[in-house]
């Protein structure tokens, strides 16, 4: 894998982290705001009445969800440190090299 196709791939993890994180983000928040404030954490059905639920196993989930997205932003972290760090245009075969700076005939 050439060294810029990790630099992509590494964008796309990062910016994909981010916008799930943005977009799902906001029903995991709920579970911990409940617990602090009230101690009682109700789930919210569309055609219901709220059902009370167990605190502890949505705040574990929130926790989840959490670790799961920055473990995807970490990943691309790491494939963008290795796309930057990479070496592919030092080890270029003289023979190979093309252009204004090639030296010889």
């Amino acid at each position: 894998m050439s060294d810029m196709r990790f630099v992509m791939i590494g964008m796309a993890l990062v910016f994909a982290g981010f916008v799930t994180l943005g977009i799902a983000g906001a029903d995991y928040r709920a579970a911990s705001i409940e617990s602090d404030e009230f101690e009682t954490c109700y789930e919210y059905p569309k055609d219901g009445e709220p059902v009370e639920t167990d605190c502890s196993a949505r705040v574990a989930g929130q926790a989840l969800f959490f670790a799961l997205i920055i473990g995807v932003i970490g990943a691309g972290v790491v494939s963008l440190i290795k796309g930057a760090r990479g070496d592919w245009d030092g080890r270029v075969r003289p023979e190979d090299v093309v252009g204004p700076g090639k030296k010889g005939g």
